[in-house]
């Protein structure tokens, strides 16, 4: 059996055609039941209870990220997603607070930096928003920041950036690399020796909303300082276990790590793959559509898409449309994306492994008659 239908086949049927995982993948069955397993357990013997029950999954779960990163178990800790992740990260950073990123940087990313009186430069970049690697080296060299955030992929562009070249510049020019990877965790390779990463669960992992996680090799966590429980008091907790501590959704963890072992099981580079594969597809499909532009190169290894129109459409209008109307499920990318980068609004289509050639050919024909 293919890839494509084991994927449908442990799921829901959609309802419609879903373009959207770069936003939220579907969750599989067991995902779900996984969830509500768990809460029903805490109904029968209590939440913390069920909880110390569930800690082999949880470590499971840990496990499975440190195969996919190249970090430890141990280097692991779950949170509620991506920007959780980074704030706790550069909310305990101990050092001088600059920060080197690429222009494309996501909003809400610059928005955390600033909250965290972070200095951010501008990494250089090709016309594509592709980091120009020799250059960088160049730069960091010369005048070297902090730390060095990198977004391995973008949400309003699907363009894969050259992580393990990076990885290698931010090692020869010792800066700690930090590893945006909630578009590319389970999605590109990851494995390539960061300092930290972190990722969001719903997106290409197709795990539940609302948790993540964060790995932070040991050099690096070392450079961080509890900020609760105060470093001051004399408590056993390290860092790391500080950023675990407090309320949290376990049952979401549980799904997480199902999926987790779901991704690890298909096989991960077969879903790269698939991925590009599908990327590739809609490219081709969607050229031809009148209106919009394709701003992807056609072999681009990632399966986002993303359409800038070109008479005037509004992306966001056509966004609600197609949900409305065609029951087709798909991402408006707005400027506050990628504020330092983006000039106009674009569409943004994701499909995962199971979208087919004919679900493409269906949206495009749909988005030739958008009013």
């Amino acid at each position: 059996m293919s890839l494509a239908q084991q994927w449908a086949d442990a799921r829901p049927k959609v309802a419609g055609l879903h373009f959207d995982s770069g936003a939220c993948s579907r969750q599989s069955l067991a995902v779900i039941d996984a969830v509500a397993a768990h809460a029903r357990h805490e109904a029968e013997v209590g939440g913390y209870v069920a909880a110390e029950a569930a800690a082999p999954v949880l470590a499971a779960g840990r496990a499975a990220i440190g195969v996919l990163t190249g970090l430890d178990a141990g280097d692991v800790v779950y949170t509620s997603g991506s920007n959780h992740s980074l704030d706790l990260l550069l909310g305990s950073w101990t050092g001088e607070r600059t920060l080197a990123c690429l222009p494309g940087e996501f909003g809400p990313n610059l928005a955390v930096m600033a909250a965290n009186g972070f200095q951010v430069r501008a990494l250089p970049v090709d016309g594509d928003g592709r980091v120009a690697v020799e250059e960088a080296a160049r730069v960091l060299a010369a005048d070297p920041p902090a730390l060095v955030h990198f977004t391995a992929l973008a949400s309003h562009r699907g363009v894969a950036q050259p992580l393990a070249e990076m990885v290698g510049v931010c090692r020869a020019a010792g800066v700690p690399i930090v590893v945006d990877a909630a578009q590319a965790f389970g999605h590109l390779d990851c494995n390539v020796g960061t300092d930290a990463i972190y990722s969001s669960s719903r997106k290409w992992l197709a795990g539940p909303r609302g948790v993540g996680f964060l790995a932070v090799a040991p050099a690096l966590a070392s450079r961080l300082q509890r900020r609760f429980p105060p470093a001051s008091w004399d408590v056993p907790m390290t860092v790391l276990q500080s950023f675990e501590h407090g309320e949290h959704n376990a049952a979401t963890r549980i799904g997480y790590s199902v999926a987790l072992g779901e991704h690890l099981a298909a096989g991960p580079e077969i879903v790269r793959g698939r991925l590009a594969e599908m990327g590739r597809t809609a490219r081709q499909v969607l050229a031809g559509v009148p209106g919009w532009r394709v701003v992807e190169p056609v072999d681009e290894p990632t399966a986002i898409t993303t359409l800038e129109p070109t008479d005037g459409a509004d992306p966001t209008a056509v966004r609600a449309w197609l949900i409305a109307e065609r029951g087709i499920v798909t991402t408006a990318c707005e400027l506050a994306r990628a504020p330092f980068e983006m000039t106009k609004p674009v569409l943004r289509v994701s499909p995962h492994v199971d979208t087919t050639a004919e679900d493409l050919e269906q949206f495009a024909s749909v988005l030739r008659d958008v009013p």
